[in-house]
């Protein structure tokens, strides 16, 4: 067995292996999948050293907990909040040293809901349709992690990078002694009020005018029920004006989808591939990681910037 691995010690309320996900599998009635926050995930691989693909842990509220076997380096991105090894404080969105035997702790969000853990290397389980992500709403990919749970790692790609607190790390592949700044994108934070744009379609005639201008003027609230597969809101009944349903039909990232008691719900990565509700309108792939950090109870708002 290689010591080049985690073991977990929290696995917190819920952590699960994500990477880039699996497009292109629709067609098989498999969903996307993948970091719900990609750009939070990308800036913790670039931080370790590591490729765009390499997987990652995705936390959610809780934050979790692992032990090294073998001496990495890590970097905790998205939600915000406390950091330490072995009960010491580290930093966050920055390179951190975890020794062999340390345990790297991921606290509770101070604001937001998801984390994203990435080690220098990238988590080596196997992938499944050319992704290691973990798909709750197909089962497909590893499991979300338990307590004891042992994750292998690939090797780092390059010599593990000092902690440290300053702007600079060496640059992959570069001569000894060339040092370049990290390109650490300042991270938005959780939203405070979340702006979805929307494209209206493809069903918006499914519902009276008087509800398509409620959808696009009225505030909405996170639903607590929300998770990996929908953002689920509170606020106005969207009232239809055909009865009826729909045949099923395929349901895109993004899609807004209102079921019988008029809530729309946007769907997210591990979306299903096809439903019977209809679609009122489409959110800009741009708005949808702010979806991901949303906390129950944020005020949402759905912008209609285009018509079909």
């Amino acid at each position: 067995m290689t010591d080049r691995a985690l073991v977990v010690v929290r696995a917190g309320a819920l952590t699960t292996v994500q990477d880039l996900g699996r497009p292109g599998h629709a067609h098989l009635g498999v969903p996307r999948s993948g970091a719900l926050d990609g750009p939070a995930a990308a800036i913790a691989n670039r931080l370790v050293g590591n490729p765009a693909e390499a997987a990652v842990l995705e936390t959610t509220l809780t934050g979790c907990a692992v032990r090294a076997r073998s001496t990495v380096t890590v970097a905790v991105t998205g939600a915000p909040g406390p950091v330490t090894v072995d009960g010491r404080p580290a930093a966050w969105a920055a390179p951190v040293r975890v020794p062999a035997g340390a345990v790297l702790d991921v606290g509770p969000a101070a604001s937001g809901v998801r984390a994203y853990i990435a080690v220098a290397g990238g988590v080596a389980v196997e992938p499944v349709l050319g992704s290691r992500s973990t798909d709750l709403l197909s089962g497909l990919g590893p499991n979300p992690l338990t307590d004891g749970t042992v994750l292998p790692l690939w090797p780092a790609r390059t010599p593990s990078t000092r902690a440290t607190t300053a702007s600079h790390a060496r640059v992959p592949h570069a001569p000894p002694g060339v040092l370049a700044r990290v390109d650490v994108a300042p991270q938005p934070a959780p939203p405070a009020e979340l702006l979805l744009r929307v494209t209206l379609g493809p069903r918006e005639d499914w519902f009276t005018p008087a509800a398509v201008r409620a959808f696009t003027t009225r505030a909405y609230r996170v639903s607590p029920a929300s998770n990996r597969i929908g953002l689920r809101t509170e606020g106005p009944a969207l009232e239809r004006a055909a009865a009826g349903e729909l045949p099923s039909e395929g349901m895109v990232l993004g899609a807004v989808q209102v079921p019988p008691d008029g809530r729309p719900v946007v769907f997210l990565a591990d979306h299903p591939t096809t439903g019977g509700y209809p679609v009122i309108a489409v959110v800009h792939p741009a708005d949808l990681p702010a979806a991901a950090q949303a906390v129950p109870g944020t005020p949402v708002r759905f912008l209609a910037v285009r018509r079909r």
